[in-house]
């Protein structure tokens, strides 16, 4: 029998939702991570006592604690214990410098750095010379004796903090959007956006999970796909949850076996390479669902899995909407996997219910299906603007404008062709890169592509394709160009075409351009 659902109710809080499954489970599985496990039970009762620990360092309501670590139950366990404990999580990639850790801590006006980076413990004098105050938890590892560890704090813990903590309308999260100009900004979502946005996966039906379900996520937990769409969504569903603390895709696959994963959560390169392996078709062997985001599926990805008898779902969402907007396996019960529709490759889908999502012309005028439009959404899972004052939050009627560009076709089923700062102005014609990327994508001996606007020589933008062949296949540029030019108007196909051994990815699988040669 599957577990007891989420209370009719949403919950006001993740410690109500974490007490909800203490109560009603508490012998079962939480949360696994290597050699480690914790029961709900288990969980529940470190999280208390971490919350308490946290206080007990002088944390008032609504100070900011920033969390510099891998994905691990360290991670968790300081998540959810700092929002027990009435504290605002701030997330930071453990791979950033020094100087990107000072912006985001100064911004934010941080309290506390949990962090297990290296760079970070070593330069923890002049984290402090930047930002006064502040305090530093080492996560992961023994310690070096200089800095209390996340573990010493659970030891000496005075006690358990009990009360919700952050709920409802307070703000539970600063998420810094990467962006590729200008430094980052730190979007606000409150405990009532993330759940909302649970809640709106949960009305899916057939329902998405169980409280039987073993879900695997790979993803990084400081970005909001891992956090909320991946840890948010066990949580609520009270499934089991197992994580990776880094991506080695033979030995993700033999975790994924060896833990008999029903539901994977993943980023399209993911996929991609564990869809080379010889143990794909084992490591998938009781997945059921698959879900993808936050960079586009390559349609031939999807019938892959579908080969395997894994349907793969895609989805689309950001940072500002906690995160999920549209997926496609959203629809009426229809004859596919499991009851649901068929994935439709290359659609991102139809909205979650309870969101909405209108594509609206340069004029903000609804445009028609088929036609070209500016995605703009309203749901109660949006942010409230960006830190500290809510600048550049949902206008007054609710709607955000996400500043990405999308098709719809009859059924309502959206396909994103990119975003309004990637337009390339070619010879007074708009391209967007998206488009030139999908047809080089389907060409033979084509790995991987990205394609973005440079200045060219009389001043104009032209079009660089960056292109990583298959191993073993010919690189002939001219050749490339001839094909594309079959489904691509003149104007649209790249000036120049360059190889490369690999494109460099964010931790998510999208390319970062911007690191690409000029």
């Amino acid at each position: 029998m599957p577990a007891p659902t989420p209370p009719i109710e949403a919950p006001n809080s993740f410690a109500a939702l974490l007490a909800h499954w203490d109560a009603q489970q508490p012998e079962r599985i939480a949360v696994i991570a290597d050699s480690q496990q914790l029961s709900w039970h288990q969980l529940a009762e470190q999280v208390g006592r971490l919350a308490a620990a946290l206080r007990e360092r002088g944390l008032s309501d609504g100070d900011r604690v920033a969390v510099q670590a891998p994905t691990s139950i360290e991670f968790v366990l300081t998540y959810l214990a700092a929002l027990q404990a009435g504290l605002v999580v701030v997330p930071i990639n453990p791979a950033y410098t020094v100087p990107e850790v000072i912006h985001i801590l100064t911004d934010s006006g941080a309290r506390l750095l949990v962090t297990s980076a290296v760079a970070s413990i070593e330069a923890a004098g002049t984290l402090r010379a930047a930002q006064p105050g502040l305090d530093l938890v080492q996560a992961g590892g023994p310690g070096t004796g200089e800095l209390p560890t996340v573990q010493q704090l659970l030891a000496e813990a005075p006690g358990t903090e009990a009360g919700p903590g952050r709920s409802g309308p307070d703000l539970a999260v600063l998420l810094y959007t990467s962006g590729t100009s200008g430094r980052p900004k730190g979007a606000m979502l409150s405990v009532h956006a993330l759940l909302a946005n649970l809640g709106q996966v949960a009305r899916i039906q057939p329902p998405v999970a169980t409280g039987d379900d073993r879900v695997f996520l790979p993803l990084p937990l400081f970005h909001v796909f891992g956090l909320n769409g991946g840890l948010g969504m066990a949580l609520y569903f009270g499934a089991e949850l197992i994580l990776a603390s880094g991506f080695d895709a033979a030995a993700t696959l033999q975790a994924m076996a060896r833990a008999g994963a029903t539901i994977v959560i993943g980023a399209p390169l993911e996929y991609a390479r564990w869809a080379a392996q010889e143990g794909f078709a084992a490591g998938f062997g009781q997945v059921r669902l698959a879900l993808s985001g936050s960079a586009p599926l390559p349609a031939e990805l999807v019938g892959r899995y579908a080969e395997l008898g894994c349907p793969l779902y895609e989805g689309y969402g950001l940072t500002e909407a906690a995160p999920v907007v549209t997926m496609n396996l959203v629809g009426e019960p229809a004859n596919g996997p499991g009851g649901r529709p068929e994935p439709k490759p290359g659609s991102v889908g139809r909205p979650l219910p309870g969101v909405a999502v209108r594509l609206m012309d340069a004029d903000r005028e609804p445009v028609e299906p088929g036609d070209l439009g500016f995605i703009e959404i309203r749901g109660e899972n949006l942010f409230q603007g960006y830190w500290p004052d809510g600048a550049g939050g949902p206008d007054p009627d609710g709607w955000f404008g996400t500043g990405d560009l999308a098709v719809a076709d009859d059924d309502g089923d959206l396909y994103l062709v990119g975003r309004r700062s990637d337009l390339v102005l070619v010879n007074g014609f708009n391209v967007y890169p998206a488009e030139v990327e999908a047809v080089f994508g389907q060409l033979a001996g084509v790995r991987e592509v990205a394609v973005l606007g440079r200045p060219g020589e009389d001043g104009t933008e032209v079009l660089v394709a960056y292109v990583v062949p298959e191993p073993g296949a010919e690189f002939d540029p001219e050749q490339l160009l001839e094909q594309a030019g079959r489904s691509l108007a003149r104007f649209k196909l790249p000036r120049r075409v360059i190889e490369v051994d690999a494109l460099p990815h964010t931790a998510t699988g999208k390319v970062m351009k911007w690191r690409l040669p000029g």
